[in-house]
């Protein structure tokens, strides 16, 4: 079997993960994924034990069990360029053997929850709700990258979406993937589901003007108008095409649930979303724990 470069496959001097800074046995199959920091230790108060504490640079890891049954809670940091990160490198923790960089021939399929905020482009969705990714809508270009089948519902979903939206062309090309319909069903109870829309930076990519002028400036009423099989795109964040394309990719469950911070078309926001937060993240623990 092909070893994998040193290059390829970066490893600290304590032969852990270059950027996750962790070892195998340091993470659950489990794994609750957060962009803040600070939300870890938020999430893994409510553990009964923690095993391990590992902390590089925006990655923040916390190992430990609840009701008997074994998390890990990680911080991201924002954006589907960490994505891109944090995937892959947990995917080497259990299906590469780090010592003979080797891929192992027995494949471990991880559970892979994101837990976030989102602003909502339907006007009516309430804000402080939550919402079930069932599929992402990547315009971040990440997933191009990569050659990766898609399915038969994600090319009609594409080309539904070009042909409704007239989509700017010098953009990156987008892409739609489904999230993982056993963590879906597990997880979907008092949540709204829809497409949720990745977007590869928090102003422009979204559809915010502060100083520059946008070249799409109806992207958001675009979005907000798509309708294929009932399917509506809910929201806009940063991280969810990104979780489920490489999720899929590697053979794992993914799938994201973000409470509604803000909506843009009504131009509300949340006055505590930290309290929607703290519901959701124990509104998940019970559901995950059960």
């Amino acid at each position: 079997m092909n070893k994998i470069a040193p290059s390829e496959l970066v490893l600290n001097g304590n032969k852990s993960v270059y950027h996750l800074n962790l070892h195998p046995h340091q993470i659950a199959k489990d794994i609750i994924v957060v962009g803040d920091p600070g939300r870890v230790e938020t999430i893994s108060n409510y553990f009964d034990t923690i095993e391990h504490k590992v902390a590089n640079r925006e990655i923040h890891t916390h190992t430990g069990t609840l009701n008997g049954k074994r998390l890990t809670v990680m911080s991201t940091g924002m954006g589907p360029d960490n994505i891109d990160i944090v995937l892959n490198e947990l995917d080497a923790l259990v299906n590469i053997d780090l010592e003979q960089r080797t891929v192992k021939e027995e494949h471990t399929s991880l559970n892979i929850i994101r837990l976030g905020t989102s602003g909502a482009l339907q006007e009516h969705l309430p804000v402080d709700s939550f919402i079930i990714s069932e599929y992402g809508l990547g315009l971040d270009g990440l997933m191009n990258f990569y050659d990766v089948e898609k399915s038969k519902e994600e090319i009609e979903l594409l080309e539904q979406f070009n042909q409704q939206t007239s989509y700017n062309k010098t953009f990156a090309e987008p892409y739609f993937v489904k999230g993982s319909i056993e963590l879906f069903n597990k997880l979907k109870e008092g949540c709204i589901s829809g497409i949720t829309a990745t977007a590869g930076g928090f102003y422009g990519p979204q559809g915010r003007k502060l100083r520059i002028p946008l070249k799409e400036t109806q992207l958001n009423e675009k979005l907000r108008d798509f309708k294929h099989n009932n399917l509506l795109i809910a929201n806009f964040e940063m991280e969810t095409a990104a979780l489920y394309g490489l999720s899929k990719a590697l053979g794992h469950n993914a799938c994201t649930i973000c409470t509604v911070i803000a909506n843009r078309f009504k131009g509300t926001v949340s006055e505590n979303y930290q309290a929607s937060v703290k519901k959701l993240i124990e509104e998940t623990l019970s559901k995950l724990t059960q």
